[in-house]
C-alpha cells in the first residue's frame, strides 16, 4: 500500500511553506529545487531567497504560513483516510510526476493507491443529453472492469456519470476538484462525494477553504488529465472547459478520444472538433483498450480459465457459439431483455455477461428501458 507523509514535522514543513500566501506551486517548486526541502526554505536567509523570489515574498516565507491554517490543516490530517501527499512521497503519483508543472502537494481523502493505477479520463459536458451521460456511465463502467481508475472533475453532467459508472464496477474512480477537500462542489453532489471518499479518491491540490473560482479549474484539468494514459470527451460544446482537459492531455503527450455525435448538437461540436484535430473517434469501449493496449475483457475471461487451453479451444468456441446465437435471437430491432432470456434460454446471469461482452465488442449496444439494439 502507498503512503502519505508520516512524520508530523515534515508536514509542518510542507504546510508552513505550501500555505504561504501569493507564493503559488511554481514558486514552491522554484525553491525545492534550490533549497532542497521545505525545511531549508524556511531557514534560508533573506539574501539566499532573493535568488529565487523577490524581496516581500522572501519575507512572508521567513515568517511562514499563519498557524491557523496549518493547525486547520493538520486537524484535517486526523480524519480517517486523509492524506498530505508531496514530491517527496512515495505515494505521489508517478503519471503526474511525468508532466510540466506537477503540484508540489496534493490533499487527498480515500484510497491513495488509486493513484499509481492506469487511469483514464473521462470529461464533457456539465449540460449533457440523458445519452450522453449513460455513454460515459457505461464507459466508465466497462474501462473500470478492464483495471483501468476513472478520473474525472466531479462536476454536473458527464463527469457525475462517469464517478456513477466506476462506483457500479470496481470503485475505482479519483475525482480532481478544484475546491479545498471541507467544500464539496456542487453542494448537490455531497452524497457523491462521500461514496468516492469511501470506495475511491478525492483529491486537490487547494488548502483547505478554498472556495470554487473559475481560475482553480484549468489547474484542475491539468491534474486530471496529468494523472491519466488517455482522456474520453464525451459530450463538449465548442467553448467547452473539457477541451481544455483535452488540449492539456494532448500537451502531455497523452492519448486524446472523443464520441461522435449529431451534427445539429451543441454538444456533439466539440467532439467533432477534436477529431478533426486528430482525437482519435470512439465508437465503443474496445476502441479505448486497443489504443492503450489494454486486454480485451473476452481475452482475460479466456486466458485465466482454468483449463488453460489454447483461445481456439473449447471455452473460445462456446464464447463464439453463444454470442453468434444471441446476435441471431436479437434481429436488428431493439429487443427486451427479458423477451431476449426467452429466445435464447439462457440464465439472467450468462445472458448478461454475453451481452456486457458484445456490447465491449462493438456488436450490441445498450438502450434505455432494459432495451438492447444489434450493431453488426
Amino acid at each position: 500500500m502507498a503512503e502519505s507523509l508520516s512524520d508530523p514535522n515534515e508536514a509542518v514543513h510542507w504546510l508552513r511553506l505550501s500555505l504561504v500566501p501569493g507564493l503559488g506551486n511554481a514558486g514552491i517548486c522554484q525553491l525545492l529545487v534550490k533549497f532542497g526541502s521545505p525545511e531549508h526554505v524556511l531557514n534560508a536567509s533573506i539574501s539566499q531567497l532573493r535568488e529565487i523570489v523577490d524581496a516581500e515574498m522572501a519575507l512572508a516565507i521567513q515568517q511562514g504560513a499563519r498557524q491557523d491554517a496549518v493547525n486547520q490543516a493538520l486537524n484535517w490530517l486526523k480524519k480517517e483516510h486523509a492524506h498530505l501527499i508531496t514530491l517527496a512521497d512515495d505515494a505521489y503519483p508517478k503519471q503526474l510526476l511525468e508532466t510540466g508543472s506537477p503540484p508540489a502537494i496534493l490533499y487527498a481523502l480515500g484510497n491513495i493507491d488509486l493513484l499509481n493505477r492506469p487511469c483514464i479520463a473521462i470529461v464533457g459536458s456539465r449540460h449533457a443529453t440523458p445519452q450522453g451521460e449513460k455513454n460515459a456511465e457505461d464507459f466508465a463502467e466497462n474501462l473500470c472492469r478492464h483495471g483501468l481508475c476513472v478520473v474525472s472533475g466531479m462536476a454536473l453532467g458527464i463527469d457525475a456519470a462517469a464517478h456513477r459508472g466506476a462506483l457500479k464496477a470496481t470503485g475505482a474512480t479519483i475525482a480532481v476538484v478544484g475546491t479545498g477537500l471541507d467544500i464539496v462542489y456542487p453542494a448537490r453532489h455531497r452524497e457523491l462525494a462521500h461514496q468516492i471518499a469511501e470506495r475511491g479518491l478525492i483529491l486537490s491540490e487547494f488548502p483547505l477553504g478554498t472556495p470554487s473560482k473559475a481560475q482553480n479549474f484549468p489547474r484542475r484539468n491539468r491534474i486530471i488529465s496529468g494523472l491519466s494514459l488517455g482522456c474520453l470527451v464525451v459530450e463538449a460544446n465548442i467553448d467547452s472547459g473539457s477541451l481544455i482537459t483535452a488540449r492539456l492531455a494532448g500537451d502531455q503527450g497523452r492519448e486524446v478520444f472523443a464520441i461522435p455525435g449529431s451534427i445539429h448538437s451543441p454538444v456533439t461540436k466539440g467532439c467533432h472538433q477534436l477529431i478533426k484535430q486528430g482525437a482519435k473517434l470512439v465508437e465503443n469501449v474496445q476502441d479505448i483498450l486497443d489504443e492503450l493496449s489494454i486486454p480485451s475483457l473476452s481475452a482475460t475471461l479466456v486466458s485465466n480459465s482454468p483449463l488453460g487451453s489454447d483461445p481456439n479451444e473449447s471455452i473460445t468456441s462456446q464464447t463464439d457459439m453463444e454470442s453468434s446465437s444471441i446476435l441471431q435471437c436479437m434481429g436488428y430491432d431493439a429487443i427486451h431483455f427479458e423477451v431476449l432470456l426467452v429466445k435464447t434460454g439462457l440464465t439472467p446471469q450468462a445472458l448478461s455477461s454475453m451481452l456486457m461482452i458484445l456490447e465491449l465488442e462493438g456488436k450490441v449496444t445498450a438502450l434505455a428501458g432494459g432495451l438492447y439494439q444489434r450493431m453488426t
